[in-house]
């Protein structure tokens, strides 16, 4: 039997309707909470979901709505979510949407004073909105000649930023502004995280590999630079470009609101569809001082094309009434001002304990003559998508897919003189790739007929190492029918 869903289990999926966004991220420890922007069906406004994931952030459970827009709020779109203790506090974009190109936008404020109550009792209603979520309502708007403040990154203030050692106080917030066709960034701060004060518009200083682009989505992350010992601001940001949104980074360090970059614009993904990533945030109360700045937990969305994304062509909207679904989480490290990209760890035990998702991963030696595909066979015996690594450059092709027939190539370079090895994971119609120690990142949505099968390995002039293949656990209840979907 075929399975019939195209549903990822391991990832952030919406119940119903059209997930436009990872909203903000929360880890405390123990639990994931993940608050998602999605519309419930295409004709209405977004509001923002939450999901809960306990121990690994691989098995998600569905909690009420944390939030809905309220008049004149057309749709609520992602901001970011912060926590002191068990109080967090949502950063959310309101909208008053006019058409696609006029919008008028504010910066609103919510409160959760325990957010453990938030999955204690879940709504069989799927509209219920949760009662412990406080709405103070507006707290940025119109200010100074910016307009229209949108889409909050909200992280801690430096206590002295000529001294990064020294630690944090207050709250720095990196937000965008101006009409959508062009669109500006800006910073402000805030002591209590509730009443904020404008720095100004945000400033590149330096290189930043970009021009005559939109930047949009930016979020701020501090990392130390594993060869130097320092900490850098790493700027992460969404550039709309013909149509489609790229998603890559600039390292630099922030002082009030000039960013003076060290290393330009690059990619974060070099597959199909990711875009609009979120950093995971944590209570300081978890934080190791020592190990603060060591690594990051990034999430994107599973769409290549992002804002002006038309759900209605999606074959799971089509066919199983949702569309889109976030990536697995990523854990990010900077080293000679570049991010590796590796799998968060337990995945291999996830797998296992799935009903079908599944992963390989293979290291080599590949000559400059040599490649390695790694060809992914779906439950008809066809070719869903093929992963060749040429040791200078990386490719994911879907084009022979009936689903995707014709897609372009995802290529990504390479350094050959790092160690030749890849890491694929899929889980139902998500289909993500690590390669040579994390220097490169692919997610792409690989519609299979059924599941995959297998990993079919193929050489030119290259040396097999080791190649490892990890399937679910079989059981019996594998492959029964999932009746109620997520967990609600």
């Amino acid at each position: 039997m075929i399975p019939l869903t195209h549903r990822p289990e391991l990832h952030v999926t919406p119940e119903t309707g059209i997930l436009n966004a990872p909203a903000g991220v929360l880890f405390d420890g123990y639990t994931w909470h993940m608050f998602t922007q999605f519309a419930p069906r295409e004709s209405e406004g977004s509001r923002w979901a939450h999901q809960v994931s306990y121990g690994s952030p691989f098995n998600w459970e569905i909690c009420d709505d944390v939030l809905a827009p309220q008049a004149p709020e057309t749709t609520l779109r992602a901001g970011s979510v912060t926590a002191v203790g068990d109080d967090v506090t949502l950063y959310y974009t309101g909208a008053i949407v006019h058409d696609a190109q006029q919008q008028e936008t504010h910066i609103g404020i919510a409160e959760i004073p325990n957010i453990e109550a938030t999955w204690e009792t879940v709504s069989d209603e799927a509209s219920t909105l949760d009662f412990h979520v406080i709405r103070h309502g507006v707290a940025i708007t119109d200010q100074a000649g910016l307009t229209n403040f949108r889409s909050p990154c909200v992280v801690p203030n430096w206590f002295n930023e000529a001294n990064r050692e020294a630690g944090h106080e207050g709250w720095l917030m990196l937000t965008v502004t101006g009409d959508i066709t062009c669109p500006g960034l800006a910073i402000l701060e805030s002591q209590d995280g509730k009443v904020w004060q404008l720095r100004g518009p945000l400033k590149l200083a330096g290189d930043s590999g970009l021009s005559d682009v939109n930047i949009v989505a930016p979020r701020i992350i501090r990392l130390r630079d594993e060869i130097d010992n320092q900490i850098y601001d790493v700027l992460i940001v969404t550039i709309e470009h013909n149509g489609i949104d790229i998603s890559g980074y600039l390292v630099g360090t922030l002082s009030g609101t000039t960013f003076t970059i060290t290393a330009p614009f690059k990619r974060l993904d070099y597959g199909h569809d990711f875009v609009r990533p979120r950093n995971t945030n944590r209570p300081s109360s978890i934080i190791n001082a020592e190990q603060r700045y060591q690594s990051a937990v990034l999430f994107g969305l599973m769409n290549g094309v992002g804002r002006l994304d038309d759900a209605s062509t999606h074959l799971s909207m089509n066919t199983e009434g949702w569309a889109n679904c976030l990536s697995l989480p990523r854990r990010i490290t900077l080293q000679g001002g570049l991010l590796y990209t590796t799998p968060f760890s337990g995945l291999p035990t996830a797998i296992e304990h799935s009903d079908y998702a599944s992963m390989c991963t293979g290291i080599f030696d590949i000559p400059a003559d040599g490649d390695v595909t790694i060809a992914l066979y779906d439950t008809t015996g066809q070719v869903a998508c093929t992963i060749t690594h040429y040791g200078d450059r990386l490719e994911l092709d879907r084009s022979m897919n009936p689903h995707h027939l014709g897609d372009n190539i995802a290529i990504a370079p390479l350094n050959e003189d790092d160690t030749d090895s890849v890491t694929i994971i899929v889980d139902a119609s998500t289909v993500e790739v690590f390669a040579d120690g994390g220097q490169i990142a692919m997610a792409s949505r690989v519609y299979f007929n059924g599941q995959c099968e297998e990993f079919f390995l193929s050489t030119s002039s290259a040396t097999v190492e080791r190649f490892d293949k990890f399937f679910p656990r079989r059981n019996a209840y594998s492959g029964l029918d999932d009746l109620e979907g997520p967990v609600r």
